[in-house]
């Protein structure tokens, strides 16, 4: 049966990796990306490569939460169910720390935009046939500063960065409690992938981009994940693993997501 998919940031990278092999499948497949002429180029390079004419997409810069809850409007409008959601945008390497509303950048493309998005259309998921959302975390892991939440904060790349993703495990898992009829999943894809994210960062990579391609394809179709809503997937060791100890810990992930819902609502959503 064929499924609606959106993945976010899937113009390069393991999010273009994954919609050409799900595009190949025959699924509705709608992409993400910040530049509209790189989507588009990227829309009509995956329809001839796939064969597949059902590939549209949608535009939005995700360090603007205001615009990220435009696009859920977008998609809400558009889209009338989706079977699969893979939050896949993510940013490292940056000419800016903070946002233009004050915010760490890294905090609000990794972990506020996809907590928006999936807040505001899991009505659409809820609608799906097995819906699944997979959420790309790291094995970089750090626990959450309020400062750097909010923004009050500054810390090095690595640091803002690995907080973010421990952010949106910590959410990843509360939001599985909450839909348990959506498998939600946090993966690890791989550290040092071969992608423009990761060489910009680090100037070398450890493993083919493919490897992250192939457990996203894995976690969003395979039977045997179907199951293991509100876990962690390290494919750097190939099995579910624990995630940083805070993502298991109630207080800590009742503060983040309080503090979470303070900066939304000062944001005027």
């Amino acid at each position: 049966m064929n499924k609606t998919i959106f993945i976010t940031g899937s113009t390069d990278g393991i999010g273009k990796l994954t919609a050409l092999k799900l595009a190949k499948e025959g699924h509705h497949i709608y992409l993400h990306g910040r530049n509209e002429a790189k989507l588009n180029e990227v829309i009509s390079e995956l329809k001839e490569a796939s064969n597949n004419e059902n590939i549209k997409g949608f535009v939005a810069d995700f360090s603007d939460i205001n615009a990220v809850k435009e696009l859920a409007g977008h998609i809400i409008n558009e889209v009338p169910q989706l079977d699969l959601l893979i939050n896949n945008a993510g940013i490292y390497k940056s000419p800016v720390d903070k946002t233009k509303n004050g915010l760490d950048i890294r905090m609000a493309v990794n972990y506020l935009a996809p907590f928006v998005l999936t807040e505001t259309i899991t009505s659409l998921l809820e609608k799906g046939n097995q819906p699944r959302i997979i959420n790309l975390s790291s094995a970089a892991q750090s626990t959450v500063q309020e400062g750097v939440l909010t923004g009050d904060a500054t810390v090095n790349a690595s640091e803002s960065y690995a907080q973010s993703k421990l952010a949106l495990t910590m959410w990843s898992f509360n939001f599985a409690k909450n839909h348990p009829n959506i498998t939600t999943i946090a993966v690890n894809p791989g550290s040092l992938l071969n992608t423009k994210m990761v060489k910009e960062a680090y100037g070398q990579h450890w493993s083919p981009a493919e490897k992250g391609a192939a457990i996203l394809y894995d976690l969003a179709l395979l039977e045997r994940h179907k199951n293991q809503s509100g876990r962690y997937f390290d494919n750097d060791k190939g099995v579910y693993a624990n995630a940083h100890q805070d993502a298991y810990d109630h207080k800590k992930i009742t503060t983040l997501l309080t503090a979470t819902q303070e900066i939304l609502s000062a944001n005027g959503l």
